[in-house]
């Protein structure tokens, strides 16, 4: 394998929810040894569980792959203190402002300075990001997509003080794990969640109208359009509490054309979130 698609050797990663898992699990497939930090052990063990079983699955698609050897290179903890081997270093904690804040001024803390730091915020403005880090050259937006096993794309994010030598390697790291990376420069949204969001938000407001039901307005976009899935069973992957902090923060980035629609404020005050919870516009289960 050429310098040019070789992974980082070790990757830090700052939440081991199910964007942090999905990220850990396509660089441990990729040939890198992975740290994935938590907040707590419970969580720690969580997310070795997570990661873990979605190495079977992978090793079930493709027997060549040896499932001990991929998870030897895995280690989860609430010691953030490893984070000092790492070449990059992805936050990959809720969609929260102040959270993710918080998050990257720790992980910042505990870096090698020669190391990249990234976000995978879907909608946070990587100068907002920036403006506290310690070395802004060196910091950029990493938007993996849900689920991250399959999805084909990485979105990287450059703000205005991203080195352009941050870009390049994280170019090169995006198709060392056998995906495409787009750049996109840092704008509201950046490309892809303010396009999908905006679908998905009028595909809700479809749905409160009765213009159709959920199974009919995705069928119109896969069978019409050739989209792989319809914007109401994506938002149930996301999860509509994902969806709905996006189109807050575009709406106040970008004004009410983002405004979320209420039936999407009240399904996640009932705490139907989507495939997470069980049900959201669909009804999940194991098999579906």
């Amino acid at each position: 394998m050429s310098p040019q698609t070789t992974g980082p050797e070790t990757v830090g990663i700052l939440g081991g929810g199910r964007m942090g898992a999905g990220i850990a699990h396509a660089f441990l497939l990729a040939g890198s040894k992975v740290i994935v930090v938590e907040r707590d052990a419970a969580s720690a063990d969580a997310a070795r569980h997570r990661i873990e079983e979605s190495i079977r699955r992978s090793v079930e698609r493709d027997p060549s792959l040896d499932a001990n050897r991929i998870a030897d290179r895995l280690t989860t903890g609430i010691d953030i203190a490893g984070f000092s081997d790492a070449a990059l270093v992805v936050e990959a904690v809720p969609e929260d402002r102040q959270l993710k804040e918080e998050a990257l001024g720790r992980a910042e803390a505990a870096m090698d300075p020669t190391a990249v730091l990234a976000s995978n915020t879907s909608s946070i403005s990587i100068d907002d990001l920036a403006a506290a880090r310690v070395l802004p050259d060196r910091f950029l937006g990493l938007h993996f997509f849900n689920p991250v096993p399959a999805s084909a794309l990485v979105e990287i994010v450059h703000g205005s003080s991203t080195g352009a030598d941050t870009t390049a390697r994280a170019q090169d790291w995006v198709r060392a794990l056998g995906k495409t990376p787009i750049v996109v420069r840092d704008s509201p949204g950046f490309a892809s969640s303010r396009l999908g969001v905006m679908l998905g938000l009028e595909a809700i407001r479809m749905l409160e109208e009765g213009v159709a039901s959920a199974e009919d307005i995705d069928a119109a976009m896969t069978l019409g359009y050739r989209h792989p899935t319809g914007p109401l069973r994506t938002t149930d992957v996301v999860g509509l509490d994902v969806r709905l902090g996006i189109a807050e923060e575009l709406e106040r980035t970008l004004g009410e054309r983002f405004a979320p629609p209420p039936l999407l404020r009240r399904m996640v005050a009932e705490g139907r979130l989507g495939r997470k919870s069980g049900e959201g516009f669909y009804v999940w289960n194991e098999e579906r």
